[in-house]
């Protein structure tokens, strides 16, 4: 069977993986998870245990979670696309360190305003929340900009994981709308230039159920009573 990326909607980080695996070209069929209701459900945590997406499913019927671990899992299949590196080398130290940032800094700046929205709160307890979380995106959004440093892509030598996870994080500021984006140029331009690929095209339209045409491996959705099923004929 081909590898199950269970991907959580709306507004999934797992979007970046969606991403990266379309730019990997590897076989990969896709599971769609509601959150908060289905990824919360007991039926989901036989797959993620933590109740959180993105999860990938492999072949042999390991799963995977957590982003960092999918990504730099498709980036070790993909040695020499510029995707992803041979750990030890110069440019792996590069990639890690920009997803680690991408995944602290950058990913839970929003975590305060994604609170306020899902939570009930006091009035005053939502505006200090919602105020901490814009001070939070504005200070990573220029941290990015000084790390991209003005070249045309995080790595700087062409897409890279990094490109991939980076666009399904900086969408949630289309969201929020926190920050004017244009404020930093740099980044800016690589968002701009990001809606352009056809797999990030093809990860909005999967998100939104629209026609979507891939360019990589995509073999078809399965739902997850399917998925479930393929990981207990797996183990």
């Amino acid at each position: 069977m081909s590898p199950i990326l269970f991907y959580g909607v709306p507004e999934g980080c797992s979007f970046g993986s969606i991403v990266a695996l379309e730019w990997s070209g590897l076989p990969y069929r896709l599971c769609r998870v509601e959150m908060p209701e289905i990824v919360s459900s007991e039926e989901y945590k036989r797959i993620n245990m933590v109740g959180e997406t993105p999860s990938l499913l492999l072949e042999d019927g390991r799963t995977i979670s957590e982003s960092m671990a999918i990504l730099h899992h498709i980036g070790a299949c993909t040695i020499g696309s510029g995707l992803g590196f041979a750990q030890g080398s110069a440019d792996f130290d590069r990639l890690n360190q920009m997803l680690a940032f991408l995944n602290t800094t950058f990913f839970q700046a929003f975590g305060p305003l994604w609170y306020a929205i899902e939570h009930p709160l006091e009035p005053e307890e939502k505006q200090a929340l919602t105020a901490y979380g814009i001070a939070a995106v504005e200070k990573a959004h220029h941290r990015l900009e000084r790390l991209l440093d003005g070249r045309e892509w995080l790595l700087g030598n062409g897409p890279s994981l990094a490109d991939a996870y980076f666009v399904g994080i900086a969408r949630w500021n289309d969201f929020h709308k926190v920050v004017d984006r244009r404020q930093f140029p740099g980044l800016h331009r690589l968002y701009e230039r990001m809606q352009q690929e056809p797999a990030v095209r093809f990860a909005h339209a999967i998100e939104h159920r629209q026609e979507a045409k891939s360019s990589g491996g995509f073999r078809g959705e399965v739902d997850l009573a399917e998925g479930l099923g393929l990981l207990k004929q797996a183990a």
